[in-house]
């Protein structure tokens, strides 16, 4: 069933123009998002009111462009491209992902509960507001809610792969991940985990800066940030021409497919999980990766301190959701001010 009254993007009118620190900002804003497992640098940007206007400039790397590159058409490229607002944003969203690779590691391993509980509301609180974007809660709709929901639900599921070596693994890594960066509702980062790439991605990430500075070159490691960064591009330059396809012919149900998705990645990151990772005889929790730890999903049994911060932090963390969402609502969608 088709929903073609609804537009893939909003009218200039309701873009207006912003300072390139504006957009910086927002960027960093989506690259902290696309580091952390579980919320989505689409979700931010969906609900800071440019996820339409992001979707439509990364598609527009067609035919049209490599004709205006051909005829050395410079401005008409940048206008094509809308790289007014697409390249301070990609320094913010390079700067937020560098810069929070390290802080990640560190609270995934020494304060997992606490961190997942802010994930856990930031997912909550957008999956409420994306829902809020399915005009008609139709039959089809309500089915293709739940399947994505049901998909995600069981794909997210407590189980741990030994993910392939080399460079091809880590390109089509790249690939999936970027779809999902894309995609408000489920995390590049959260589908590394699952494939296994995460913690060594943001490892290079982390370590290479560090070197670089101390005059060291890592080209491994160089070489599969590279590849990484490849399969990014190329699946960004692919997808995004489908999703404006969908977004454009079927925005309703898509919005519904979305809301199941992130939903269903809930299960991922429940706060509440006991580590269930057979170590030796010598071996703690911190002397073993994340990556390499096996947890399982529990209801809370012990209402302590460490629950009731949890509980606060998930409230928090929606009540930011709304928050951004006010603004966005405000400011980048009725275009009244400058934020």
């Amino acid at each position: 069933m088709s929903d073609s009254k609804q537009p893939v993007t909003q009218s200039p009118s309701k873009f207006p123009a912003k300072s390139d620190l504006i957009q910086v900002g927002r960027g960093l804003l989506m690259g902290g998002a696309d580091i952390i497992p579980g919320v989505s640098g689409g979700t931010v940007a969906l609900i800071l009111g440019i996820y339409e206007r992001l979707v439509t400039a990364i598609s527009h790397c067609d035919a049209r462009l490599f004709q205006l590159l051909a005829k050395r058409q410079w401005s008409e490229v940048a206008a094509h491209l809308d790289l007014r607002f697409v390249l301070p944003l990609g320094v913010g969203i390079l700067t937020g992902v560098v810069s929070l690779a390290s802080l990640m590691h560190y609270l995934l391993d020494y304060h997992l509960q606490l961190t997942l509980s802010v994930f856990f509301g930031l997912i909550l609180a957008s999956s409420y507001l994306v829902a809020q974007m399915v005009n008609r809660w139709t039959v089809l709709n309500v089915l293709a809610f739940l399947a994505s929901l049901a998909g995600v639900y069981i794909l997210v599921g407590e189980h741990s792969i030994q993910p392939p070596e080399g460079n091809l693994y880590v390109f089509f890594c790249g690939m999936i991940a970027i779809c999902a960066m894309i995609l408000p509702g489920i995390s590049g980062a959260l589908i590394l985990i699952l494939l296994g790439k995460y913690h060594d991605v943001t490892g290079l990430l982390k370590t290479i800066p560090k070197e670089l500075l101390k005059g060291n070159i890592d080209w491994s490691g160089l070489v599969t940030v590279f590849v990484f960064v490849l399969g990014c591009l190329i699946g960004l330059i692919l997808f995004s021409k489908v999703l404006r396809w969908l977004l454009h012919n079927y925005h309703t149900l898509t919005m519904a497919v979305l809301c199941g998705l992130m939903v269903g990645s809930l299960r991922r990151i429940w706060p509440f999980k006991v580590d269930i990772t057979p170590y030796t005889a010598d071996q703690t929790p911190e002397m073993v990766p994340f990556k390499h730890r096996i947890y399982e999903n529990v209801w809370p049994t012990a209402f302590d301190g460490t629950f009731w911060t949890s509980i606060v932090l998930i409230i928090v963390a929606a009540v930011l959701i709304w928050g951004l969402d006010y603004l966005s609502q405000k400011y980048a969608m009725h275009g009244t001010s400058e934020l």
